[in-house]
């Protein structure tokens, strides 16, 4: 595949699929997070270690695990973290020990974590110059996605063949997918590999991913984007009336598909992902004051989610915009992931922090400031990138 080329879809369409498997990581435990005592009724509060564990390795490894992935070879990561995600799976449904299965969760942080680094760098190998917005903006989707899909197919499967059965069913799409793509990739031209990082360089491997104003942008804004999009779908829900709250609740996400997938992708024929995402914080700031007007307006909500696709297909979009070399680029993913972690565990105890402090309107403060810090925090990197060139 070259620039010139025409966009490989059916791989990218692939590709994107083991990102619905990585998101579903994370979804599977969440669809039913209420229910999770059931298998581990001497859990008690350490069940919300079933969550979180996935993503502290994204925070503690993310910037890096870019360098170590352009060292082991992108397909090579993808496909191998698909079998480590399908093999933790298939454990995880056999009902492992409490302590065991929260070991389960961490080894699959790192599969998950190799998804997310390798995925966006071999779409945008796979795609030509016209197709990567699109392609990018598609990846962008692979969480709302998957949500929307685990709430479709995985509750009712849960629901009628128990909570394992949904551990099964995710061993064995990922399986399907290590096998789809540790196939059909193997005539892929992809980068050369990078030398192996030492663990001794690690700290300081850090600084150079976060000065560059290039490799470290996406990450930059992605971060204030997480700390809402999790938040505002865990916090908003009480001020929603309770006959709307499912109906505004299912059509979120949907809404943040169907714009990034429409909206933003014309609109990255015309602006550069990094406009494209500061144009979504200002469209998302502009739907909180609207919310904070009329707490828990369904339209409002919606419009919120709305906006937040700008903002998804635009930051990623933005990653091979900014850095030519794919070795930049997993770099600039891995930024992408361990920012994105961090914003997922910070964001949701803000907002209640917030709104215990000051109410609906102190949440909202706090809301309306983070989006407009990231449209900032863009509006700065652009202008120091310009100021280097």
């Amino acid at each position: 595949m070259t620039a010139s080329g025409n966009s490989r879809w059916g791989l990218i369409l692939a590709v994107w699929g083991a990102g619905l498997g990585a998101a579903a990581q994370y979804g599977k435990i969440s669809v039913i997070f209420g229910r999770m005592g059931e298998l581990y009724p001497e859990a008690g509060n350490a069940i919300s270690f079933s969550v979180s564990l996935v993503g502290t390795l994204g925070i503690l490894l993310g910037a890096v695990a870019g360098l170590y992935v352009a060292a082991f070879g992108y397909r090579r990561t993808l496909v191998w973290a698909l079998w480590a995600g399908a093999a933790m799976s298939a454990l995880q449904a056999l009902h492992l020990p409490f302590g065991v299965f929260l070991a389960s969760r961490m080894v699959e942080g790192l599969s998950h974590l190799g998804i997310v680094v390798a995925g966006p760098v071999l779409i945008a190998q796979l795609s030509s110059n016209s197709g990567r917005g699109l392609a990018m903006t598609l990846w962008s989707t692979f969480f709302a996605v998957a949500f929307t899909l685990l709430a479709w197919f995985g509750l009712p499967l849960a629901d009628a063949w128990g909570l394992l059965a949904l551990f099964g069913a995710h061993a064995g799409v990922m399986a399907g997918l290590a096998l789809l793509l540790g196939f059909s990739l193997r005539d892929v031209p992809v980068p050369e590999r990078e030398p192996l990082p030492r663990l001794a360089e690690l700290p300081g491997l850090h600084l150079p991913i976060y000065r560059s104003p290039w490799i470290s942008a996406p990450a930059a804004g992605w971060l204030f984007y997480t700390c809402c999009f999790v938040a505002v779908l865990t916090v908003i829900p009480p001020y929603i009336a309770a006959d709307m709250r499912a109906f505004v609740l299912g059509m979120m996400p949907l809404a943040s598909i169907a714009v990034s997938m429409t909206l933003g992708v014309y609109l990255l024929r015309f602006l550069p992902g990094v406009r494209l995402a500061q144009l979504g914080f200002l469209a998302c700031a502009a739907a909180a004051l609207w919310l904070w007007a009329m707490p828990g307006a369904p339209a409002a909500c919606i419009a919120m989610a709305g906006a937040m696709g700008l903002v998804q297909g635009g930051s990623f979009a933005a990653v091979p915009q900014l850095s030519s070399s794919a070795a930049a680029r997993a770099q600039s993913s891995g930024a992408m992931a361990q920012m994105g972690n961090l914003g997922n565990t910070i964001g949701t105890p803000l907002m209640v922090l917030a709104l215990a402090g000051g109410g609906f309107g102190g949440m909202m403060a706090v809301l309306l400031v983070l989006f407009l810090s990231g449209a900032a925090v863009h509006g700065l990197l652009s202008a120091r990138r310009r100021s280097m060139a």
